[in-house]
């Protein structure tokens, strides 16, 4: 009798250590499926990130323009995208070791947090760019306020930077991930809701931050559209319709990059917290991985919308292609650009 209750037991002791530690999640994700592209491309994006924006923050800070309120986003765009592109090699460096993470833990803490709080830094200043151009359009020949355009710029990214760190913070000192040696990985959230609260919230304040977007390009756009074609005799007619373009292009840049990472992430945060199937665990990673390269991806497409929403930008570019091809008075293509497209 003692012999067989000893038996039950140690039975019971080593079925309830199997049950703990074959979690579900390295059986429900397959790691190895995506870790060649993803390590090939987050190179690539830093390369071209690294490259684009440190050329823009140099042109910004360097050359001698007028400083207003979209410079002033701008300039903070970039420095996010820098510290964002900045987290990449680790990814890299991650993927290309088959998904293993042979680092501290906190760094890779770290580094996870400082790509998203970046990649939402970004988020929310071009919200912000496209609320500021509305106005400006919005106002028009009207009165302008007394206070300088780049001194409430200056103060609200201020805002946006101690806001997104100090919350940064909170993650950083919450318990440490189960798993040493993953990184970047799924993670279940059960016993830990708060976190996925956290998430949520983040994802309403970037639904917001589309909502804006589209409301002000899509008025600017039709309003500039709608004067071209009423007074096509105006000197400033074409660059109207010019305009409109670009204000279509950077919406279409920003749904592109964005949006389907964060329609991912509403199930994506779902799976952590509730009882899901193993296969859409992994389906709904899978999606999440390939979403996030094109949200990493704006990082290096940002010089692109530098280069349509800063006159100074577009110049000194120019200057440089002509320089390059030996081009005379290159730049002056956009020399004479109008006060709907002047930005600095």
């Amino acid at each position: 009798m003692r012999i067989r209750n000893t038996t039950t037991t140690a039975s019971s002791q080593f079925i309830s250590e199997m049950n703990w530690t074959s979690t579900p999640e390295p059986d429900c994700v397959d790691y190895d499926a995506l870790q060649v592209p993803l390590a090939v491309l987050y190179c690539l994006i830093f390369v071209l990130g690294l490259v684009g924006n440190s050329v823009a923050l140099l042109v910004f800070l360097c050359v001698h323009s007028k400083k207003n309120s979209v410079r002033v986003f701008l300039i903070n765009i970039a420095c996010a995208d820098l510290l964002l592109v900045a987290c990449l090699p680790f990814r890299v460096l991650y993927h290309s070791r088959g998904n293993v993470w042979n680092l501290d833990p906190t760094l890779c803490k770290v580094v996870g947090n400082l790509f998203y709080v970046n990649m939402y830094i970004s988020i929310t200043l071009l919200g912000l760019i496209s609320v500021d151009r509305y106005l400006k359009i919005h106002r028009g020949a009207g009165p302008r306020l007394r206070l300088p355009s780049s001194r409430w710029s200056s103060v609200v990214c201020a805002v946006v930077w101690i806001a997104s760190f100090a919350l940064a913070s909170v993650l950083l000192m919450s318990g440490s991930d189960s798993q040493s040696n993953r990184c970047f990985h799924y993670k279940t959230l059960r016993g830990a809701e708060w976190k996925a609260h956290i998430n949520m919230s983040v994802l309403v304040i970037f639904w917001l931050v589309f909502i804006c977007l589209l409301v002000s390009y899509g008025r600017i756009a039709l309003r500039l559209l709608r004067a071209s074609r009423d007074k096509p005799d105006l000197p400033n007619a074409a660059r109207y319709a010019r305009t409109a373009r670009k204000s279509l292009f950077v919406l279409v840049l920003f749904t592109v990059c964005f949006v389907p990472y964060h329609v991912v992430r509403v199930f994506y945060i779902k799976t952590q917290i509730t009882d899901t199937p193993c296969y859409w665990r992994g389906v709904v990673d899978t999606a999440n991985e390939v979403a996030l390269l094109f949200s990493a991806l704006n990082s290096c497409l940002d010089p692109v919308m530098y280069f349509l929403l800063s006159s100074s930008m577009r110049k000194e570019v120019l200057r440089l292609v002509g320089n390059v091809f030996r081009v005379r008075d290159f730049a002056g293509v956009s020399g004479s650009s109008s006060t709907v497209e002047r930005t600095d």
